[in-house]
């Protein structure tokens, strides 16, 4: 069962397989060389700006998403209703992000995708989170380069959701605080897909194309600072939030769902029933 059972003392979740550990792992590689393989490449590069490669990583990123979800049905063997269950999930996110539509940085969807991931575990978590920012963008007419960097940021938000310790004693609490801390994360994260794109400009805080990262990180974080600080803030004061006064009947409906999904059903191979003798 995904949730708790009555006499435990702890939530339990899909568990974590060898083959769903090297799908996120080679997903997550792809992700972390994706948005900072311009730190590293030369001056004279011709696409050391995002706009270049981001069709390629979202055309791999497709594939790899399916190869986590086959993955985890290979090591817990996930149900249909499992399956139906994420697309559910995907699209109530996708449904709470034009609420906000970034007003100030006001994204209701990130408590939900939070509280998600913690219920569904890191496997499940990170595909939601990349499915469902790829909905709300086609929702939300949001389709650009950034999508798919979108879409590995908001998969690692549910991932690390996912790999908290499991325990109830102040769940809510370290629920809201991780949240609080993955909205600003997020934020930071993305601004390393946009940051190049300004490269070149006579600016304290440009992306300088070919100078080593010791140089050009420095600028990164005052850039971090002066520029989106002021929305990630209130995205994270708002996810702690919604975390702390909706986290527990939200939490109870997931885990209820997820029950019946069957989100950590084993596959089961026994001998055929004999036929009955007459």
């Amino acid at each position: 069962m995904a949730d708790g059972a009555p006499g435990r003392r702890g939530p339990a979740v899909t568990p974590l397989g060898p083959r769903s550990i090297a799908a996120l792992s080679l997903v997550s590689l792809l992700g972390l060389g994706a948005f900072g393989w311009p730190l590293l490449a030369s001056a004279h590069s011709a696409v050391v700006a995002h706009a270049a490669d981001a069709p390629w990583l979202f055309a791999l990123l497709l594939p790899l998403l399916l190869a986590v979800l086959l993955a985890q049905l290979a090591d817990t063997g996930l149900e249909p209703k499992a399956v139906a269950l994420l697309g559910v999930l995907a699209a109530a996110g996708a449904a709470l992000r034009p609420l906000g539509a970034g007003t100030a940085g006001l994204e209701p969807m990130f408590f939900l995708m939070v509280l998600a991931g913690r219920v569904l575990g890191p496997s499940s978590g990170f595909v939601l989170g990349s499915v469902t920012m790829a909905a709300s963008a086609l929702l939300t007419g949001g389709v650009g380069p950034w999508l798919p960097f979108q879409m590995l940021a908001m998969g690692w938000v549910c991932l690390g959701a996912g790999l908290l310790p499991r325990t109830r004693r102040r769940e809510v609490l370290l629920l809201a605080g991780y949240g609080a801390v993955a909205a600003v994360l997020y934020g930071t994260v993305m601004n390393l897909q946009g940051w190049p794109y300004i490269g070149g400009l006579s600016s304290s805080v440009a992306f300088v194309p070919g100078d080593p990262p010791s140089a050009n990180l420095p600028r990164f974080a005052v850039y971090c600072l002066t520029t989106s600080l002021g929305w990630d803030l209130p995205r994270a004061a708002l996810t702690a939030v919604l975390c702390l006064t909706t986290g527990r009947p939200v939490l109870r409906a997931l885990r209820r769902a997820t029950r019946r999904a069957a989100f950590d059903a084993l596959p089961e191979f026994g001998e055929p029933d004999a036929p009955a003798r007459g």
